[in-house]
This record gives structure tokens, sequence and C-alpha cells, in this order.
């Protein structure tokens, strides 16, 4: 593995234990975690994190966001199965891997929203019984974002095992910052009010797509950067959203005061609201 690879867990590692500020968006998605609406028929985005419940409450923030300086990704214990030196792949199975198909992918991010490029990305999980393979590299390897800090993995949703709900554990590092240790959630899941370790500030967006799911989620790391001209953190460079405009995958607009940002391009029309069409519009 690259010299720039996780190290095992030492002081340097970000603490799961040390006090972190409670954001008021944190505040919000606990308030709603007893509720959390699961995946809805036809594939839609999970509104876990989203939205408030079915009840036609106000929209929140999506997670994490790094617009107030209290947003960066929390941290979480690295738990007892972490093997450094993983191979370097993108990919976690093969066509015969048994086990739910599902992709994860987003951005790496600094404080002041612009991307990290060459952050290193250690991700590991159990297998689709729950059980992690201590012996090979079986569901572990690492990657890096390209120059847009960008990610993408390929793997399967985790089985369960006692104590625990679904998650799948990742190390973040900046070229020369600090790890940050932590790990990823479903929506959804029933165990996620019994788990003891499960932070509604780090729930997935997830989707069904045909016989597997998609997963996103952007990290945002305790990197000093200067913003640029062209991207104040409250206002995404594609301004407002609007009909008749040809936007670009990537493209970031606001729609109803929420932050989207564009899957694939596309001319906008009237009914293809960000809200409306989660195949061409992302939270975040």
């Amino acid at each position: 593995m690259d010299n720039t690879t996780p190290h095992e867990s030492s002081a340097s590692d970000e603490a799961s234990d040390h006090p972190r500020r409670i954001s008021r968006k944190g505040l919000l998605k606990a308030a709603i975690v007893a509720s959390a609406a699961p995946l809805l028929a036809g594939g839609g985005v999970a509104l876990a994190r989203d939205a408030a419940s079915s009840g036609g409450g106000a929209l929140l923030a999506p997670t994490p966001q790094c617009d107030d300086g209290d947003d960066t990704t929390p941290p979480q214990m690295e738990g007892p199965y972490f093997k450094p030196n993983s191979p370097r792949r993108t990919s976690l199975v093969t066509s015969g891997t048994p086990g739910v198909p599902l992709t994860v992918s987003g951005y790496v991010f600094g404080r002041a929203c612009r991307p990290v490029s060459g952050a290193l990305l250690d991700f590991w999980q159990a297998d689709t019984n729950g059980s992690y393979d201590m012996a090979q590299y079986a569901f572990r390897g690492h990657q890096f974002t390209g120059a847009d800090g960008a990610f993408s993995l390929t793997t399967i949703v985790p089985g369960l095992y006692p104590g625990r709900t679904r998650h799948i554990h990742v190390k973040a590092q900046a070229p020369g910052g600090r790890i940050l240790t932590t790990q990823l959630y479903f929506p959804g899941e029933p165990r996620n009010n019994t788990d003891a370790l499960f932070d509604p500030e780090l729930l997935m967006n997830v989707r069904s797509v045909g016989n597997g799911r998609q997963g996103s989620f952007d990290f945002v790391l305790d990197v000093a950067q200067t913003p640029g001209p062209s991207d104040p953190p409250t206002d995404p460079p594609g301004g407002t959203w609007a009909p008749g405009t040809s936007y670009r995958a990537g493209d970031r607009v606001t729609y109803g005061g929420v932050a989207y940002r564009c899957r694939q391009a596309h001319q906008s029309m009237t009914g293809w609201e960000p809200p409306n069409v989660p195949a061409l519009w992302e939270r975040g």
C-alpha cells in the first residue's frame, strides 16, 4: 500500500470519544431520527436525513455541510476489525460476490467547501453474513479522490451482526492531514434506534436502483481552505435553479433555500424541479 496508507489507530487519529459541539443541524437531525422515512417506493432518495416526516415538515439541511464552520464529518471509533495495508481498488466485489449490490459515491471537501484532491479513503466492512475477513482483504480497499474531490466505491450492503446496525467503516485523510476515522450508516434500518454508536449525521442518501442500491455521502475534513471568488459557501456557483437551463453533471444550484448537485447533464423544465427528480439532482 502507498506510503500515505492510514496507520493503525493511535493518538494522531481524531479520537472518537472527544467531546464535539452539537451543531444546529445536528439537533434537527437527531430530532427526526426516530421517525426517519424508509426508502421511497420506486427508487426515490431516502429521506431519513433530508426531510422531516411525511407530515409536511420543512426540509432539513443536507448532512454534512460546511456552511457555518461547525459541520466537519464527525469521527467514530475504529472498532476491532481494521487492518492496515489494504489493496488500492475502487471495487470490493466480483461478479459472483453474494449480497445486494451497492455503490457509494460522493466528494471530499475542506472547511471552505472546496474539493480536496488526492484525499485518501480506506474502506472496510462486513460481508453479507455480517462477518469480517481478518485473514485476507475481502471487503477492504483504499482509493484516492480525483481532482474534483470525487470518489466511488463498488461493494455490497453489509450484513448484520450482534449489537450493530448496518454500517461501513472508513478512514479519510487529506494529503498531509490528520486521519478521520468514522462510519457510514443506512437510513430506515430498525437497528439504528438501538445501536449505541449510530449517529444520524453519518447517514448516507440511499436509493434503490434495479436489484441494488446507490448511496452517496460527502465528507467534510477539518482542512483549512481559502474560499475562491466564484464559490462562496452559501451560494452555489450555479445560482438558483431555473427551467430552460442546460446543466452539467456536478453543477450546483439552490432551490427553495436548499443546495443541490446535478447528477447528470440535462436541460431543465417545469416539473423537473430538483426535489422532484432525484435521478437528476442530489441534495448537498
